[in-house]
């Protein structure tokens, strides 16, 4: 005593002041008090770290440890107080009444004795060692003997570890042990790599069904389709006899379309495994339809995906303005990255001499071999152009026999047909066809009713005239109909109501109409020849256009009832049946071309919010 009543009184009044601080310190830091009662609660934060330092120490010494677990012939020394305590695996296994509760050792199966020891040092210890060569023993271990902690910890190194040669089996492990989380960060990165993965053979271990979910995604990491069609075919050879009754389910979500016509010639069509399925023929005919026939083909396998650089996009094209301004631009929207792309100006409007700008009002568009052609108009009555979407460039054909505006374009069998319109003196019911191999346009069967300011579209064989003027204040409801191949008209159902200024596109198996004084969305199908109100719009849009992109329809510009021009994007979503304002145009618009094409966005301007203006 009187030793250490020495030693302390050689410490530094100083030490001793800071030493006690230091102390006090700590001890308030620990203490709670109620101020009702006068009590103080104390809680030693670091005494947790103690206790488990001391259990660690009396496992290393054998002090009384109740319970010896053997694996693979190896045999651990443990507390069961401790096993029960950290897992519920063991607090099962300790605590309910099962044969081991009773037992002094107890055999382990499941695990390999490496394994074992490391969760029995991350029970004493709170740490644990990941490694490449560990992490899927260490959380199949730790999912089976229920330790949480080390399976989040293990998820978190994979997620981490991800690379285009292991994703695949990362992805298998999440999904085997319900690790959402890590299952869909593995998705994406698969969806994002996707060209790189497909360079290993992880990629054919892929179940149908992550298959053909992966195959839908726009944003698919691939520049080309023909990259996708290529691994839809090594999967499917890797393990023919069982996956070739998934070839068409698969295939479904190959955009043959978008392949070049050579590789679909040659790599698609000339396919053993492909040229045996019937059930893929539609597939390879809509295909064909789209490359060959310059038919207005929209589906979800015409759309483009995000990363091959082409976009699905929707052209705005000329048009008049709140004070019959003429619009000479071509507004080119993308839906899907919701941007802008640089587009060359309507032709000939940007002369030397003011003089020489051509007006182009009233005139008729229409996409063929993902060419946009435009035809007449009240100052450009005989002309023909079309734009070339690779070149940016506008490309003079040969002139209209019939000079005409407030007519239509429709393109069916290879070829761009002109119908009806209005030549300054008369209604037409003249129709003209051009052939791109001898630019030239010849006269087909006219039109049973002349009209003008109608809507058109073509379905497989088929041009539909739909409604319009017979002079210049009448409207009629009547539906007109071209069969191509006979080279005759017909009539066939009315539509629901007499409508001119509308305009019509092909949207899968339907012809969709809006415009006019209709306030309505309508759907007309050439299989069952009848009509379906599909939205009320609530405005008047008259002399608006439609197009179809994106696996959506939008509706762009129009005039209201009261003769104003609107601004607004209108997007119907026919999956949601949801009608919603996609955006706002930098200024109103009315009587101008809307047609969706495919092309390079090279030359990307975001859309930003505009003021609308005249």
């Amino acid at each position: 005593m009187a030793d250490t009543l020495e030693n302390n009184s050689e410490c530094p009044p100083s030490a001793k002041s800071e030493a006690s601080a230091s102390g006090l310190s700590m001890l308030e830091s620990s203490m709670q008090e109620n101020r009702q009662d006068g009590q103080v609660v104390f809680e030693d934060s670091v005494f947790a770290g103690y206790l488990q330092d001391g259990l660690h120490s009396l496992r290393l010494e054998d002090s009384l440890t109740d319970v010896s677990l053997h694996v693979q012939g190896q045999s651990f020394q443990c507390h069961r107080v401790v096993l029960a305590a950290a897992s519920h695996y063991f607090r099962a296994m300790f605590c309910n009444d099962l044969r081991e509760k009773h037992e002094d050792s107890v055999n382990i199966k499941g695990i390999d004795a490496d394994t074992m020891g490391i969760l029995l040092e991350y029970t004493y210890t709170s740490k644990v060692i990941i490694t490449k060569d560990n992490v899927q023993r260490m959380l199949e271990a730790a999912s089976l003997f229920q330790f949480p902690r080390i399976v989040d910890a293990c998820a978190g190194y994979l997620a981490e570890a991800l690379h285009p040669e292991n994703c695949v089996g990362i992805l298998h492990l999440a999904d085997v042990h319900s690790l959402e989380s890590l299952k869909s960060q593995v998705y994406t990165y698969i969806i994002q790599n996707f060209f790189q993965v497909v360079d290993h053979d992880e990629i054919l271990e892929l179940p149908a069904d992550v298959l053909v979910s992966l195959l839908q995604h726009d944003d698919l990491g691939v520049t080309e389709e023909e990259q996708v069609f290529d691994v839809v075919m090594r999967w499917l050879r890797a393990r023919q006899d069982e996956r070739i009754a998934q070839l068409p389910r698969v295939l479904t979500h190959v955009r043959l379309p978008l392949l070049d016509p050579w590789y679909f010639v040659e790599r698609v069509e000339g396919d053993p495994l492909i040229r045996q399925c019937a059930e893929v023929f539609p597939l390879l005919q809509e295909a064909r339809v789209y490359h060959l026939s310059g038919k207005e083909v929209i589906s979800e396998r015409t759309k483009p995906r995000v990363q091959e650089f082409q976009s699905e996009v929707f052209m705005i094209i000329g048009g008049c303005t709140k004070d019959e301004k003429f619009v000479s631009e071509v507004t080119c929207l993308d839906p899907l990255r919701r941007s802008r792309l640089e587009v060359a100006k309507l032709p000939n409007t940007e002369m030397e001499s003011e003089n020489e700008n051509k007006k182009w009002v009233e005139f008729a568009c229409v996409t063929f071999r993902n060419e946009v052609y435009i035809s007449g108009g009240k100052e450009t009555l005989h002309d023909v152009w079309k734009y070339n979407a690779s070149l940016n460039k506008w490309i003079q054909i040969e002139y209209l026999n019939t000079g005409r505006w407030r007519h239509k374009m429709a393109v069916v069998g290879g070829k761009v047909y002109v119908l009806g319109g209005f030549d300054g003196a008369q209604r037409l019911n003249s129709v003209e066809a051009y052939d791109p191999f001898h630019n030239c346009w010849t006269e087909t069967a006219p039109l049973m009713l002349s009209v003008s300011s109608f809507s058109a579209a073509s379905y497989d064989k088929y041009i539909f005239v739909i409604g319009g003027g017979p002079n210049g204040k009448l409207a009629t409801n009547n539906m007109q109909c071209f069969d191509s191949l006979s080279n005759k008209w017909s009539l066939k159902c009315p539509m629901p109501t007499e409508a001119k200024c509308t305009n019509a596109v092909t949207f899968k198996d339907a012809i969709f109409v809006v415009g006019g004084a209709m306030k309505a969305l309508y759907s007309y199908s050439p299989l069952e020849d009848s009509w379906t109100l599909i939205i009320q719009l609530g405005c008047e849009r008259a002399s608006c256009g439609i197009a179809a992109c994106s696996n959506k329809l939008f509706i762009t510009g129009g005039r209201d009832d009261k003769n104003e021009v609107i601004a607004t994007v209108l997007c119907w979503n026919p999956e949601t049946k949801k009608l919603t304002e996609e955006c706002v145009l930098p200024r109103g618009v009315s009587h101008h071309g809307s047609v969706t094409l495919r092309k390079s966005y090279t030359h990307i301007r975001r859309i930003t919010p505009a003021t609308v203006t005249g």
